[in-house]
């Protein structure tokens, strides 16, 4: 319990410090991070990067259904945060910045990845941020492979759907605020 609130009292000082950067007061619901996982078939050994893993509010179920032979990326740009991932997810790859993906992901061996998953904030990014993460994620996922984003609002569609087939979206209302799950394919795949 007293991790919990830690982790919500960490997440709303990091918010207050940087709103556009964070996008919400308090880290995920499980609701939210289950939906979202929900999309992935995780039965096999997976290559995946989750983008913005804040506190881990997402990663905690993630590590609970990935496979030990799973290669798990977990970018996070804020430092303590990133710290304090590392030390609870040992087995996973802290890395920086999600703009530098390919390269974080290629330095560890892997081509290229089998989904990604991310809690960014994309509307808060000024456009030549958010062109620069729509197109790390393109070229970083395989054929086939899968983007899952959550968003409080529908203003990313347009973008998503310029660099991925947009699947489903899915309302999740069991969080705060209420979030939108997009869950997205890579173009040109072969099904």
């Amino acid at each position: 319990m007293y991790t919990f609130v830690q982790d919500k009292l960490l997440f709303l000082q990091k918010f207050i410090q940087s709103p556009k950067q964070i996008g919400s007061v308090i880290p995920s619901s499980r609701h939210l991070a289950l939906r979202m996982l929900d999309a992935v078939d995780f039965k096999q050994d997976l290559h995946i990067a989750e983008l913005g893993s804040g506190t881990g509010a997402i990663t905690q179920h993630l590590n609970r259904i990935t496979t030990p032979g799973s290669q798990v990326f977990l970018f996070e740009k804020d430092p303590q945060l990133r710290a304090d991932l590392a030390k609870h997810y040992p087995g996973y790859h802290p890395c920086a910045e999600a703009t530098g993906l390919r390269s974080a992901i290629q330095e560890r061996g892997v081509d290229q990845l089998d989904c990604i998953i991310s809690g960014l904030p994309y509307f808060n990014f000024p456009q030549h941020l958010r062109d620069a993460l729509m197109e790390q994620i393109s070229v970083s996922l395989k054929p086939n492979g899968q983007f899952i984003a959550f968003q409080y609002s529908l203003q990313m569609k347009e973008q998503f759907s310029r660099y991925l087939e947009v699947e489903a979206i899915q309302w999740t209302w069991m969080n705060v605020p209420p979030a939108f799950v997009y869950i997205c394919r890579k173009r040109g795949s072969q099904q």
